[in-house]
């Protein structure tokens, strides 16, 4: 009796698992089916899945499903994007036609679609300066903290604890010290690339501050992958800068640290400040739940200069691809040059075909990267895919050390943009960013000036170079490649 009771709870416990996993395996493949946009994933995906029953599903709706759009959008949901009233209308097309010169009429196509994207209107009367380096760029933004009189804002990804940090943290407690009202948003992953971290150094300081989306946190176990990499300081609501450049001593070259790396940021003058303080006052409100509003977090601001620019927010929320899509167009309409300097590079298929469409219609592409990265796994993961791009004609360059950080793209002499995104998947899907783009000849000149200097003495890959690796160094190379999605 005994074993008849086993025996059949045995059968009903096998029946049960097989039912299981073949319903397990349906709801995955019409997940698959419905939802995977790239029909080589979903065919993978349903392959795996029914040949290795169970498991195959389980590991699907763990690896498989994409929750972080949604989790994104959920965790922002319901809140106000506030918008300034705006003291200065959209530049019309016919205005910017006018401003440029007429090899970059077609950049006008560039600007209605990129306006259709980001629901931003392209602000005429800005002045964009570039700052080489920390040792360029700290002084400047320590001026405008010091000469701040209402208000501050700064939104970083790293903000270390050493001598730069320290500097800056103490103009801010100045700065509360004078009465005005400062706001201070960090990352909280990026708290963490000093210790101790900057966080009781603010507190001393009588900074308010928040982290934005600490990780591995019990009510957010999505969103370890959300990180705001935005680096945004505006002062006044005036004064504005922007850029690559995190919170750092390794940025300040003439101090000569242990651990130096290049890069540029941009000082922001004229109306299109007023885009800055929006994305900074919608991430405060998402982090903090208090809304900034009023005159003297957005002033009416007049004109600076003569550069058109507009902001590019990209994030996995309502802003998800905006900035992939804003690099597409800007490739699909080049029509003479387009240099991209990034520290990462690992662009997806969609990328890789229009950079090479680009060069295939004439359109000289140079991709500047450095030599000496400061993450070897990923430039590993990038030599692997570096092939895909020189059989087409793209140029490829190697700038000398130190690391460089730099992120920009010039395209025609006519357009920029700017901002903390890299070429990677998690800068275009995962990470929240913050980018300008900006039409001027001089402003192209200049920077294309600059992009020069970091040409000199840069190494041009070829295709045989690549080919020529040993293949062991192939196949690590390889492998690091097919984590990309994850890097």
């Amino acid at each position: 009796m005994t074993m008849a009771v086993g025996n059949l709870a045995h059968n009903v416990w096998h029946i049960t698992a097989i039912g299981l996993g073949l319903l397990l395996s349906v709801l995955a493949t019409g997940h698959a089916v419905l939802k995977k946009r790239d029909s080589r994933a979903a065919i993978a995906w349903v392959g795996f899945v029914w040949l290795v029953p169970m498991v195959g599903a389980v590991l699907y709706f763990i690896f498989g499903v994409n929750r972080i759009r949604r989790k994104a959008a959920l965790l922002r949901a319901n809140l106000e994007r506030y918008r300034a009233q705006a003291a200065h209308p959209e530049c019309p097309p016919e205005e910017l036609q006018r401003h440029l010169p007429a090899h970059g009429e077609h950049l006008k196509m560039l600007a209605r679609v990129i306006g259709g994207m980001v629901e931003r209107p392209l602000l005429r009367g800005n002045r964009i300066d570039p700052l080489v380096n920390g040792d360029e760029a700290y002084p400047a933004m320590l001026e405008a903290i010091e000469h701040a009189r209402q208000t501050v804002s700064l939104v970083t990804y790293i903000f270390d604890r050493d001598e730069v940090g320290t500097a800056f943290a103490h103009a801010l407690g100045e700065a509360v010290r004078r009465g005005v009202e400062v706001r201070v948003l960090i990352d909280a992953t990026g708290t963490r690339y000093s210790w101790p971290t900057i966080l009781h150094t603010l507190r001393r300081e009588g900074v308010k501050y928040a982290r934005f989306l600490p990780p591995f946190a019990l009510w957010h176990p999505l969103s370890m992958n959300m990180r705001i990499h935005r680096k945004v300081l505006v002062a006044d609501g005036r004064l504005g800068f922007t850029g690559g450049m995190n919170i750092r001593m390794g940025h300040c070259l003439q101090r000569q640290p242990p651990h130096p790396v290049r890069d540029i940021h941009f000082r922001v003058e004229g109306p299109v400040v007023t885009q800055l303080q929006e994305v900074f006052a919608d991430d405060w409100l998402f982090t903090t739940g208090e809304a900034l509003r009023g005159d003297s977090w957005f002033p009416t601001i007049e004109s600076a200069g003569p550069v058109l620019a507009r902001g590019v927010p990209d994030g996995p929320d309502e802003n998800f691809e905006k900035l992939l899509w804003t690099l597409l167009g800007a490739l699909s309409i080049a029509r003479d040059s387009v240099r991209i300097m990034t520290p990462y590079f690992l662009p997806d298929p969609a990328v890789v075909s229009a950079l090479n469409l680009a060069s295939m219609r004439g359109v000289q592409v140079d991709i500047i990267l450095p030599a000496q990265s400061n993450l070897p796994f990923i430039s590993r993961a990038s030599r692997a895919m570096w092939w895909q791009v020189l059989q087409h004609g793209c140029r490829i360059w190697l700038t000398l050390p130190p690391f460089d950080h730099s992120k920009l793209m010039l395209v025609d002499g006519c357009w920029v943009l700017l901002g903390s995104a890299n070429w990677d998947a998690r800068s275009l899907r995962l990470n929240f960013e913050f980018n300008l783009e900006c039409y001027d000849v001089e402003l192209a000149r200049r920077l294309d000036r600059w992009v020069e200097t970091r040409l000199t003495g840069a190494h041009p890959v070829t295709v045989e170079e690549v080919d020529g690796r040993p293949l062991p160094t192939r196949l690590r190379d390889g492998i690091a490649r097919l984590l990309t999605p994850y890097l």
